[in-house]
């Protein structure tokens, strides 16, 4: 899967901390916006979730902190699709400083393809697993 960008934004002064740079609320924040841009490419979309009474619950979420933005910083998102199951999906965000392309942040996540009436994981059905499984890559990096 190409990993075109799933999030494109700016680190604003009331998103940073006593230290100066983003806070690590604003880094979930814009990892949650890359997700559905992801999950819109690959078939999980607004209109499939809305119409089909499914949604999407993170189960895990790991976040490693590279290097610190700070207020004017320019931020891109990369995702990638790592893995998926029958019920479940495993992905991989970078989150870049535009200007530089250093990575601030990488964040990989497993999500839970979830009933909303019934409140428990349900199966992806078959079209769309096939769909989202023609996303799936080995990411070696996700530069550009």
């Amino acid at each position: 899967m190409e990993s075109d960008a799933t999030y494109r934004g700016t680190v604003y002064p009331w998103q940073c901390d006593h230290v100066g740079h983003m806070n690590i609320m604003w880094y979930v924040g814009k990892f949650d916006e890359a997700n559905w841009n992801l999950f819109a490419r690959i078939g999980l979309t607004p209109t499939y979730l809305r119409q089909s009474g499914h949604g999407m619950a993170a189960v895990q979420q790991n976040i490693s902190y590279k290097r610190e933005l700070l207020a004017g910083d320019l931020v891109e998102v990369r995702s990638v699709v790592l893995d998926i199951g029958d019920k479940s999906i495993r992905f991989r965000h970078e989150m870049r400083n535009a200007e530089t392309g250093e990575i601030a942040a990488a964040c990989e996540i497993t999500g839970v393809h979830l009933d909303r009436r019934t409140r428990k994981s349900t199966p992806f059905g078959a079209q769309l697993r096939r769909q989202i499984q023609d996303h799936v890559a080995v990411p070696q990096s996700l530069e550009a």
